[in-house]
């Protein structure tokens, strides 16, 4: 099994956080087992997005399928809730490096200017320049005397604006500073958030897996149309209606076959978000590697104006992305016991609403 690669946002699922401590709770539950066909008793729950309440004890195959459906949507969960975290830590190491830069610049003028101070005093004080005594004892007329008391007034002006500039780049110098490196902490804490969740989501993983394998041929089957629609053909020649798109279409039906991996962005794997964020990253649109955060991208698409192209998000909050590719059909990377796949855009429940991001 691939170790998830770490890509929604910390505040969104903090361990110690009310959403957090269900999401362990739920799956604590969930590590019961699997018992298919026996009379042990399982504990299911109720996921966001699902239509419907499943049993509170699973006494059956029936009911067992739905826990192990549950669990693979929880999943789906915690993983587009680590993309976005991902998302938010790059935004914070930019914003720490960022200021890093800023501060170094302003250190650079810092040094440049005291250069100059050191320059002037020496001009000014070691004897390079008259002093105000020097210029009336030397002077032969009062002109000459107003003239050099002119230049020497200049001189000390001077002085005194580079020593107010000097003051104001030593403290923009101190403020960029402390802000790196309150950008920086930021960021490290996040990283180590992350770090933590990625051991429980690989636990999450692991218990699935164990649910799923204990499943018959069939009942795997129906857990995954459940989940990720029922499996179509790709189609060919499918047109979209810009050449962003078009690229983005053709490049997310390229990846029809490829395996769903929890966290993956290719090329050879995907989990949803990855997938649409490397169609459209061939077309040169950037997109982030989260479900929730590319739901507010673009521009708001009703469902009778579908094109090809246009992604469609499901569940609330958002934890699940596919592309629309016309003729009622979508392509996604649905479910870890799915690869990449065509499917009936009306076959998967839960959906939202869609954006348009190209054309």
């Amino acid at each position: 099994m691939a170790t998830p690669v770490l890509t929604h946002a910390l505040e969104q699922f903090p361990t110690s956080s009310p959403a957090g401590r269900t999401a362990s709770r739920r799956i604590g539950r969930l590590r019961s087992g699997l018992l298919i066909g026996a009379t042990a008793a399982l504990t299911v729950t109720v996921l966001p997005g699902t239509a419907a309440a499943v049993p509170d004890r699973a006494t059956s195959p029936e009911q067992a399928m739905q826990l192990a459906s549950a669990a693979d949507h929880e999943l789906e969960v915690v993983t587009e809730q680590l993309n976005e975290a991902k998302v938010a830590l790059e935004t914070q190491q930019a914003a720490a490096a960022a200021a890093q830069q800023a501060a170094a610049e302003a250190q650079s003028q810092l040094d440049a200017l005291d250069g100059q101070i050191r320059m002037l005093a020496r001009t000014v004080y070691t004897g390079d320049s008259l002093s105000e005594l020097d210029m009336m004892l030397t002077s032969d007329s009062a002109e000459e005397f107003v003239s050099q008391l002119g230049t020497l007034d200049a001189i000390a002006g001077h002085t005194n604006d580079l020593v107010t500039e000097i003051g104001h780049v030593s403290e923009k110098a101190v403020t960029a500073q402390a802000a790196a490196d309150k950008a920086t902490a930021e960021a490290q804490a996040a990283v180590d958030s992350i770090a933590a969740q990625q051991a429980e989501l690989q636990e999450k993983v692991e218990d699935y897996q164990r649910q799923y394998a204990a499943l018959t041929a069939p009942q795997q089957e129906e857990v995954s149309r459940a989940h990720a629609g029922e499996a179509m053909a790709a189609p060919s020649g499918v047109i979209a209606p810009s050449q962003a798109a078009q690229v983005a279409v053709d490049t997310a039906l390229a990846q029809v076959g490829d395996p769903y991996v929890w966290g993956a962005g290719g090329p050879n794997a995907f989990d949803c978000s990855g997938l649409t964020q490397y169609a459209y990253s061939a077309a040169g649109v950037s997109l982030p590697h989260s479900s929730r955060s590319q739901a507010g991208m673009g521009q708001a698409v009703s469902r009778d104006q579908l094109q090809p192209g246009d992604l469609l998000f499901y569940y609330s909050p958002t934890s699940h992305v596919a592309m629309y590719i016309g003729n009622g059909q979508m392509v996604h990377a649905s479910t870890s016991s799915k690869p990449v796949m065509v499917a009936s855009f009306n076959s998967m429940s839960g959906f939202t609403h869609a954006r348009r991001v190209a054309g």
